[in-house]
């Protein structure tokens, strides 16, 4: 399918961008050793992390959400989390090569996620990241998928909705991108569960690995 060239990218941060399920799963598996149990496989915690931290709690301990054990379990794994945010997370290859390239170029790129700042901000800064746009999810009324952390960012960056590629590993950001007039790139080598068939969401594009991806962020690079 051919596609308009984007004047600016947006990416979702956790399986898009940077991979934090390492630090994420070992979060997960110290709440675990504190109620006395063994760690689970990290390709069992992978498939949930783009869940959120009480779907890491419902898979660690099988606490629903809405329980006072739960709220304490998820505030233990944030907490764990909040002190090794980066020791293991790292970009994607090859987008760390391309998004180098892309911001000594000085274009425009920015991060949509639904991590909370205390935990995005100390994580860009350790892998020296300057996205020209960041919007959290404490940072509107709102999030993902609503569109409108998405038009904030486009706002910020100076281009129409209709100018930007959003990138992302969850049906909510290709509902959210859609919402938002911007052209939904989905990809599968993210944190997707197996039972979950990314090409069935509702994006314009999809990828299956992280080097078609870059190929395809090549190929519609403008001048």
């Amino acid at each position: 399918m051919l596609m308009p060239s984007p004047q600016a990218i947006l990416f979702d941060l956790d399986g898009t961008l940077v991979d934090t399920a390492p630090d994420l799963a070992a979060a997960t598996n110290a709440l675990r050793a504190h109620h006395g149990l063994a760690a689970l496989p990290f390709q069992e915690i992978r498939g949930q992390v783009s869940n959120g931290g009480s779907a890491l709690v419902t898979l660690a301990l099988g606490l629903e959400s809405g329980s006072d054990e739960h709220d304490e379990a998820r505030q233990f794994l944030l907490d764990a989390y909040e002190q090794a945010v980066a020791v293991h997370s790292k970009l994607f290859e090859p987008l760390n090569e391309w998004l180098t390239q892309w911001h000594s170029e000085e274009r425009l790129w920015g991060i949509v996620t639904n991590k909370p700042r205390r935990y995005t901000l100390p994580l860009l800064e350790a892998l020296a990241l300057t996205p020209g746009a960041l919007l959290c999810a404490d940072d509107l009324s709102v999030k993902k998928p609503a569109p409108e952390p998405l038009w904030e960012a486009a706002k910020r960056l100076g281009v129409s909705p209709e100018a930007c590629w959003y990138i992302g590993d969850h049906v909510r950001d290709m509902q959210a991108a859609k919402a938002a007039g911007m052209t939904a790139v989905a990809v599968g080598y993210g944190y997707i569960s197996e039972e979950d068939d990314y090409q069935s969401w509702p994006a314009d594009l999809w990828f299956t690995t992280c080097d078609e991806l870059v190929a395809a962020l090549h190929d519609h690079r403008t001048d």
